[in-house]
């Protein structure tokens, strides 16, 4: 018991309110009551099934505990022991419950394997579905209503949303600075941004937003278009998701030495202060240890670990109601 409420104490400094120690009550005297006696039913008896994460870090913590109490000469040296041991059967119980989920070998490297050709198989029909909505907003099928023009509008949104999610996942799948097309070849400027603005067109115009670009002297360049079209659109989507009012706007300018800046610029909110702290990051923790998508999604994660593998820095200026600007600088020599 003197493990359980060290435990408890500990989770609740580190995580916070009395709520979460209520939420890991049931995990900890099921486990005390299984180690106790050597019987790990009563993890069987739990009346809902705990998260397999939680619980095992639990366990964990308890063993800590315990070797902790022994140290300190509270306990004996057989008792310890004797108590690892059969919480050692309380982590196979509680394992065992989870594999007896249909999901269950959708979990390590079998499971991320699974996963990629899931995702794989999602983008070929969320294509299509996207193509035949943008075909028949733009009349091929005959004339529409209003109504229908604005469900077609929802349906492209939607499936544009669906599709950046799963190449997204994908990308989280490579190493960060492995690349599509590892080199570089000629491309246009001008068509790589009339590309981005065609995928774009059909959100903004759901939203009542303008998208703008600004396109450079200097079109025929050599460097990699599909990362650079990859993070366009993600911070062009991720400008439209958070402006609800006025413009984003895209702007290539030529540099010095070969170099060429990217800008999107929108008059959203701005980035709040707490926000920045993991505005890069893909996943944050939650208060119970689990892990979630920030706030931002997976776009900027992968934008950023895309514009680092072209060479580049990908950076921000914001301030509170007068939008947000990301850019970035790559060499992308004259073709």
């Amino acid at each position: 018991m003197r493990a359980i409420r060290r435990v408890a104490a500990q989770w609740r400094e580190s995580h916070g309110t009395a709520a979460d120690v209520a939420d890991i009550a049931p995990i900890l005297v099921a486990s005390a009551l299984a180690a106790d006696h050597g019987d790990a039913s009563f993890i069987d008896a739990l009346s809902r099934r705990p998260s397999l994460r939680l619980s095992l870090y639990l366990v964990d913590r308890l063993e800590e505990e315990l070797l902790s109490l022994w140290h300190s000469g509270n306990s004996s040296a057989a008792q310890v022991l004797q108590a690892i041991t059969r919480l050692s059967l309380v982590r196979a119980s509680i394992e065992r419950r989870f594999q007896q989920l249909p999901g269950a070998p959708l979990v390590g490297l079998d499971g991320l394997e699974f996963l990629i050709e899931f995702v794989h198989d999602l983008r070929s029909p969320l294509s299509s579905l996207q193509l035949l909505a943008d075909r028949l907003q733009q009349g091929s099928s005959g004339p529409l209503t209003p109504l229908q023009l604005r469900q077609l509008r929802l349906i492209y949104a939607a499936a544009h949303a669906l599709n950046a999610v799963t190449n997204n996942a994908l990308q989280m799948t490579r190493e960060w600075d492995q690349l599509e097309e590892p080199e570089a070849r000629p491309f246009s400027v001008t068509r790589l941004l009339s590309e981005v603005q065609d995928m774009v067109r059909v959100v903004a115009a759901q939203k009542g937003l303008e998208v703008n670009f600004i396109r450079p002297n200097m079109d025929r360049r050599v460097g990699h278009p599909i990362e650079l079209h990859r993070i366009l659109l993600n911070l062009v989507t991720n400008g439209l998701k958070f402006t609800r009012a006025g413009h984003v706007t895209v702007t290539v300018s030529d540099l010095e030495n070969n170099r060429v800046e990217f800008a999107v610029q929108d008059t959203g909110p701005g980035i709040a202060a707490p926000a920045q702290a993991t505005l890069f990051e893909p996943f944050r923790r939650s208060r119970h240890g689990r892990p979630v998508f920030s706030a931002t999604g997976l776009g900027l994660a992968i934008a950023q670990r895309l514009v680092k593998a072209l060479g580049g820095q990908l950076q921000y200026d914001t301030a509170p109601g007068k939008g947000t600007r990301f850019y970035f600088t790559l060499d992308f020599p004259v073709a």
